[in-house]
């Protein structure tokens, strides 16, 4: 009787078998698709793509939808990608095969020294004096924007070069430096361009210069970042695409800088007329001066690894003032100039209203080592301490 059972449950269709089955497994309920997450994730996804591909041009965009604004939306998204213009690729393209081609060997490589005066050079004779010896290792350039020189030393004698009008404050003082690079580059031996003012002095001796200089493969410009009114508030939109205020920066003129890199200043065009047409003075309500933001920008855009950040010409902006101290005869004292050429941090202030003050040291080829090789802003009245006591102040490397 229980093998007919067995073989007659065992002959049970589907059907049936649901039947004798407990019946509180039939009536679970459709699960519901959850279209409302897969329609929220669509449009937040979407939201981002139209994002980053046209991302908000004015504040009041930004602030839609975060309270952040766009730094916060920036800050996760993936940068993105701008296709450069032709001029930019063909700058590009020119600047790269200059940093990357060997340097020039020269079998006497020397240092131009390039002055940037009004006239004549009231430091010459002390200038005699620090290249006494040094003959075949130097040569000298000078920009006089306004007065032909009077000379005190034969070194000088014919070294004038074709000369502009310079004023202070304007894109003229960059032409001028461009002069001055232009009329050294012809000579293939010249490997270090040093520019210079008519006020600036030598702090050590020709030798302690020459191997400080030709015995590093680095540029000494001046760069750094100052979001204040005086740093980046001097960057105008109208450098966009090119220039962009992430990459704006500041430093002083005085530079010392390599051949290769001599080279990339002459070759520029393209971010030079930049600067050219909008960083002057009273441009949109700003007072920009491109002699302070041009060499900057341009080397932290293309090399920056290859430039110091600092310059090797003191000067003194302790009084917090539109120009730096000007040294007097009665400031001159071989102390002063002790503590000036044992200085090994180079030191930047913003201009922000909390002044942040950002404090590197001077390294070069991994050494600390002592930042300056001259000086400026030295007065006239000072040359006759100044020679009195250079054998005193100046050190052998």
């Amino acid at each position: 009787m229980k093998l007919s059972k067995a073989w007659r449950l065992g002959s049970l269709n589907m059907k049936d078998m649901h039947q004798i089955l407990p019946q509180h497994h039939r009536h679970r309920g459709q699960l519901k698709k959850p279209t409302w997450i897969i329609g929220l994730i669509s449009l937040v996804c979407v939201f981002l793509v139209v994002a980053y591909v046209y991302p908000p041009q004015t504040s009041s965009a930004c602030y839609i939808f975060s309270a952040s604004g766009c730094q916060t939306l920036s800050s996760w998204l993936p940068p993105s990608v701008r296709e450069l213009s032709d001029d930019e690729i063909a700058s590009r393209v020119v600047i790269d095969n200059i940093l990357n081609t060997p340097p020039m060997v020269s079998k006497n490589p020397k240092i131009a020294f390039m002055f940037l005066s009004v006239g004549s050079l009231p430091f010459e004779k002390l200038w005699d004096k620090f290249f006494q010896g040094n003959e075949g290792r130097f040569s000298i350039y000078i920009h006089a924007s306004r007065d032909k020189p009077v000379h005190s030393s034969s070194y000088f004698v014919n070294r004038e070069i074709r000369s502009g009008k310079v004023e202070w404050g304007t894109v003229s003082m960059v032409e001028a430096e461009k002069r001055l690079l232009a009329n050294a580059l012809k000579d293939p031996d010249n490997q270090h361009f040093v520019l210079l003012s008519d006020s600036c002095v030598p702090l050590h001796d020709f030798d302690y210069v020459y191997n400080y200089l030709m015995f590093t493969n680095i540029s000494f410009i001046d760069s750094f970042s100052d979001p204040g009114p005086h740093g980046s508030g001097r960057y105008s939109e109208h450098m966009l695409p090119e220039v962009e205020k992430k990459f704006f920066r500041k430093g002083a003129q005085w530079f010392t800088m390599k051949r290769q890199h001599a080279l990339i200043v002459m070759a520029d065009s393209l971010y030079y007329t930049k600067f050219r047409d909008y960083c002057k003075p009273g441009m949109d309500g700003i007072n920009c001066y491109a002699d302070e933001h041009y060499l900057p920008t341009f080397f932290h855009m293309h090399d920056p690894n290859g430039i110091a950040n600092w310059s090797v010409t003191h000067v003194d902006w302790s009084e917090r003032k539109w120009h730096p101290k000007s040294y007097e005869k009665k400031d001159v004292s071989e102390q002063l100039l002790k503590n000036i050429t044992s200085i090994t941090e180079s030191v930047h202030v913003t201009s922000e209203e909390r002044a942040e003050t950002t404090i590197i040291p001077c390294m070069w080829n991994g050494m600390n080592r002592p930042c300056y090789l001259f000086a400026r802003k030295f007065l006239p009245e000072t040359l006759d301490v100044m020679i009195e006591l250079f054998s005193n102040y100046t050190t052998k490397a």
